[in-house]
């Protein structure tokens, strides 16, 4: 499955609308196994290896933990889609269930990815208010979603419903985004959850195409819960090496995505990973490092293990 079959790009939707939010909880406490590393004062950093669920297919849920678990994986990273068509009807009940079984099997849930896809009337840079305000209330409901599962990250990628017409400027659609990040800043602040925003690669669309765009978005947000994601396979579409990017970035870098230009895992194509895990090192960077694949043609157990064998290979002894 590629980018595009994921993807609905449908920008209006009149029926969708706000909703009252409601504070959640206590911060939960995550425990996972972790492989240490020294940076170059002979600190040591973690690495925490997860994986996205969308790896799996249709596998029954424990199938599918068991073998992330087998194969060191402790972080499970959830695209809604996967869920639910619309996770306004993912109850709390079906919320706790899945967060208990994914904790059961010795992973925990990191957080969610893959933010609008697979949704209609929902678009990030539209310059019509009723649009941005309804796509802000889903978002602020996927932070809810977020903190039920025990999550506290949300990476905003999601091309189809971001990407802007010929018709508008880049100035316009980064105006645009801003504001509608803005408006999910109270609900980020109520359920503890954070957003990293996705430069994509120019393959995906015409919408932050670079780190540099990223920070450029999360300067005009200006809330301490929005960062910067960083993705291997949208990095290799810059002329800046990768390992420079992530020095230049690591201020803003709230996650990361491990994988290749070829769509496949971390170490299954022509990029060199050893280098990356060099550069996380020397920024100290201790947040999780997170599997995600577009071509599923090699098998999910291939994927799987392959993709960790190869990380592990590459990290600085």
């Amino acid at each position: 499955m590629l980018l595009d079959d994921r993807e609905n790009s449908e920008t209006t939707d009149p029926s969708r609308n706000a909703f009252d939010l409601s504070s959640y909880g206590k911060k939960r406490t995550q425990v996972a196994s972790r492989i240490h590393f020294k940076n170059l004062t002979g600190k040591n950093l973690t690495v925490k290896f997860a994986i996205c669920n969308e790896t799996f297919g249709d596998w029954p849920l424990d199938k599918a933990l068991g073998l992330a678990a087998q194969h060191g994986y402790t972080g499970w990273e959830v695209a809604p889609f996967m869920l639910a068509d619309d996770i306004r009807g993912f109850d709390q009940s079906s919320r706790t269930d899945y967060r208990n079984q994914v904790e059961s099997a010795g992973l925990q849930i990191i957080g969610l990815h893959w933010l609008l896809a697979k949704t209609t009337g929902f678009y990030l840079t539209q310059l019509d208010d009723e649009v941005r305000g309804r796509t802000a209330d889903y978002l602020s409901q996927l932070a809810q979603l977020c903190r039920d599962l025990g999550g506290d990250v949300m990476v905003l990628g999601s091309p189809a419903q971001r990407n802007f017409p010929e018709s508008q400027t880049e100035e316009q659609a980064m105006d645009a985004a801003a504001q509608c990040l803005q408006l999910v800043v109270p609900a980020l602040e109520k359920h503890d959850v954070k957003i990293a925003v996705e430069p994509l690669g120019r393959g995906e669309g015409n919408f932050l195409n670079t780190a540099a765009a990223g920070r450029d978005l999360i300067r005009r947000i200006d809330s301490p819960l929005v960062g910067l994601h960083l993705d291997v396979k949208a990095m290799s579409d810059e002329g800046t090496p990768i390992p420079q990017i992530i020095r230049d970035n690591a201020d803003l870098t709230l996650h990361f995505h491990a994988n290749d230009p070829n769509l496949r895992g971390p170490g299954m194509g022509e990029v060199k990973f050893e280098p990356i895990f060099e550069a996380l090192r020397e920024t100290q960077y201790d947040g999780w490092v997170s599997v995600e694949v577009f071509d599923y043609s090699p098998g999910v157990e291939t994927l799987v293990s392959e993709s960790m064998t190869n990380m592990k290979a590459a990290l600085p002894a």
